[in-house]
């Protein structure tokens, strides 16, 4: 009995000392600022556009700006505050990706150019690395083998 009474003392602790989330307040949050950097990306890609470049150089030339901001914000700490202010709205894909590989980047540059900056790089960005490229050479594998088959049946 002496136990669970400790067990739930402890509970009551812990949830006592535990900050409440405001979950409204962050999903708005993180709604307008991921809001705010589509429309960046959207601004960019029309400006392309309007200069007469096509749908496929303009979204990668969206793509490298993002990716440049995000990681020249980083450098200068401003990106990680966007971060804890807007918690997932900051994430998107793209932005957060660069900041991924960025921070651990500055955090071991003290290590040293190769063994800190270029070995701890990719600490958080690895795993993604590594998952979307095996996932895609088995999708090509899928698709070759089915692409083959449906040329060799016809």
């Amino acid at each position: 009995m002496d136990k669970i009474e400790s067990v739930k003392q402890y509970q009551d602790y812990v949830e006592k000392k535990s900050p409440n989330s405001p979950i409204l307040k962050n999903c708005f949050n993180a709604f307008w600022v991921g809001g705010l950097i589509c429309c960046i990306g959207q601004i960019i890609l029309n400006v392309c556009k309007s200069r007469g470049l096509d749908i496929q150089i303009s979204s990668t030339i969206v793509s490298i700006i993002l990716i440049g901001l995000s990681a020249f914000l980083t450098g200068l700490n401003i990106f990680n505050k966007i971060g804890k202010f807007a918690g997932a709205g900051s994430l998107i894909p793209i932005t957060g990706f660069a900041n991924s590989i960025v921070s651990p980047a500055m955090e071991y540059k003290s290590e040293g150019y190769v063994m800190g900056v270029g070995g701890k790089m990719f600490t958080v960005a690895g795993p993604v690395l590594v998952f979307g490229i095996s996932a895609s050479i088995i999708v090509g594998i899928v698709y070759l083998i089915f692409n083959t088959q449906s040329i060799t049946l016809v």
